[in-house]
């Protein structure tokens, strides 16, 4: 659900109750759409988030705060030029559009004065305008005039509000009876959604799933442009969310069938913009952070396919040097400039005639020793590629089972450490510090428990590696066998592991596999102290010895 007009009014209400009299203490902005204000209101401290972001465009109070940007941008700074230490006089929705004006009373060393900070709730055309008796000040998006634009969004022009579409307000109610009647051919009674999209089109400042609602709502014997006005007029709200199967769908001003209650609209809208937010955030990251692992898994195949190419070739250095020994052998016979000499091959048993290509242009001497330098190169190739063969299929198996540990990760948390991997193997930018940030804290390992055991899962390789260092040597250690997954550990504190714990802890390991959803997966357990890690291994690389393998389903 949009922040239509509708919702917006009732939003204002409750910002205004909470915020005047408020005073701006400090601003950030987290990135290109999004600002936050803290607000000391002598009772607590606020969040007010202000995001112009396309799908995501609100104005809430926040309990979640984003990661500033490591270097403030233009517009945050000039909101702290002009804003930090002002008072919030008055927060309202302009008219009956999707406009939310906060007026600040801004003192300085020299002046005071009155600006508003105009959040324009608009889509992909939302902004933020902070102005000065009507002269714009600054804007999160500014816009020059040209291409045919009309409005100007730029420092020292006059400000103008967007121009209104072509429909009618909610509050005019013969404008909206004169429309109904001259265009609409429904009909009382008729299918309620049809009546939706009518209103949603003809009707400014209404959402369609407001529009819907509202049909619903509409009592019988009350036409509906009178009941338009009615309803958004009303004062009161009794906001809800509306969730399926845990998920936050949507939320409402008012009751609705299958809504859970909450305090207010802003708490309603914050949760619902927090949920799909984050996950479409999660979303995102998950797909960089694969496509970054799938960058070097498609060079490193790359790689494997020239190498064995090269061996292959390789294959036939003893060919060469026979034939240039045959050649060696037999050059009062070979005549200058003779494409091919067929001569006997002692080397093989029988002694079978071989025919031997020659280069025209070269004398016999030189075609024997141009042999003997390709066997020389195909010999050096087979010595230096083979190896090398084997580390980069090394390194592929590496990079498969990030690309395992990504596609598997269900929370932001997963992905944070797995984002230091990959900035480790040179496949990311590292983010620029910010001046006297902390490090951030360490990711806990997913925990389970089964009959009063601990049951740690790692994240990804670099969990792994830790949980390993962590493990008592009588500690259980687990991982699936020939598939990539995370490591497991069950914490023993020095007591025998049941059978149902180690099958609870299989089938997790399972589950945190690439054979998830699997029937009769092969899970290794054994004492930590039967794991090592080989030196200068890459994370998540381990060999182990005496264990024991369980069969188990891959679900949990």
């Amino acid at each position: 659900m949009p922040q239509d007009a509708f919702h917006l009014g009732h939003i204002a209400r409750e910002l205004s109750l909470a915020l005047v009299g408020g005073k701006i203490n400090r601003i950030t902005q987290a990135n290109k759409d999004e600002v936050t204000l803290h607000i000391y209101t002598k009772k607590r401290s606020l969040k007010l988030i202000l995001s112009t972001n396309a799908s995501f465009a609100r104005v809430l109070l926040t309990e979640k705060e984003k990661e500033p940007a490591p270097v403030a941008p233009n517009f945050c700074m000039l909101l702290r030029k002009h804003l930090l230490g002002a008072e919030i006089l008055k927060i309202q929705r302009y008219a009956f559009e999707r406009i939310l004006e906060i007026t600040f009373h801004c003192t300085g060393d020299f002046s005071e004065c009155d600006r508003v900070l105009h959040a324009e709730i608009m889509g992909k055309y939302s902004n933020l305008i902070l102005t000065e008796n009507g002269v714009i000040v600054g804007a999160l998006k500014p816009s020059a005039l040209d291409g045919g634009n009309s409005r100007p969004i730029l420092a020292g022009v006059k400000y103008v509000y967007p121009t209104p579409q072509e429909k009618l307000s909610p509050f005019d109610q013969d404008a909206l009876r004169e429309r109904f009647e001259a265009f609409s051919t429904l009909q009382e009674g008729e299918d309620g959604e049809a009546w939706a999209k009518f209103i949603f089109e003809n009707v400014a400042g209404l959402a369609l799933p407001t529009a819907r609602e509202l049909v619903k709502r509409r009592p019988r014997g009350l036409a509906l442009t009178d009941f338009l006005g009615l309803a958004c007029a009303e004062t009161d709200a009794a906001p809800c969310v509306v969730k399926t199967d845990g998920a936050v769908n949507d939320f409402f001003a008012f009751p609705v069938n299958g809504g859970e209650a909450r305090d207010s609209l802003v708490a309603a809208a914050d949760e619902y913009y927090t949920y799909k937010e984050s996950g479409r955030l999660f979303a995102e990251k998950k797909r960089r952070l694969e496509s970054a692992a799938r960058s070097l898994e498609k060079k490193l195949g790359k790689k494997i396919s020239e190498l064995s190419d090269r061996l292959s070739s390789a294959e036939n250095a003893e060919k060469y040097r026979t034939f240039g020994e045959l050649l060696t052998a037999n050059l009062y016979r070979v005549e200058r400039g003779v494409a091919a000499v067929e001569v006997q091959n002692w080397y093989e048993e029988g002694c079978p005639n071989v025919k031997i290509p020659l280069d025209v242009t070269l004398s016999p001497q030189k075609n024997a020793q141009k042999y003997f330098k390709a066997y020389a190169k195909a010999k050096r190739a087979k010595e230096i590629a083979a190896p090398l063969l084997a580390e980069t299929e090394k390194e592929l198996a590496y990079v498969n089972g990030v690309i395992s540990s990504v596609l598997l990760s269900e929370t932001e948390e997963d992905l944070k450490e797995i984002e230091t991997e990959l900035i480790g193997l040179g496949l990311l930018r590292p983010p620029k510090d910010k001046v006297g940030a902390k490090k951030p804290p360490e990711i806990p390992f997913r925990e389970f428990e089964c009959e009063d055991f601990k049951i740690l899962v790692g994240r990804n390789n670099l969990q792994n590696d830790r949980l390993l260092r962590q493990a008592a040597p009588n500690d259980l250690w687990l991982h699936t066998q020939k598939y990539h997954s995370s490591h497991v550990l069950i914490v023993t504190e020095g007591r025998k592991v049941p059978d149902a714990v180690i099958k609870r802890a299989a089938e997790l390991c399972a589950h945190y596999s690439e054979a998830r959803g699997g029937e009769k997966i092969p899970v290794d357990y054994c004492e930590r102290r039967f794991v090592k890690k080989p030196s200068k291994a890459k994370a998540g690389f381990v060999v182990y010895t005496d264990y024991k393998t369980a069969l188990v389903e891959g679900k949990i």
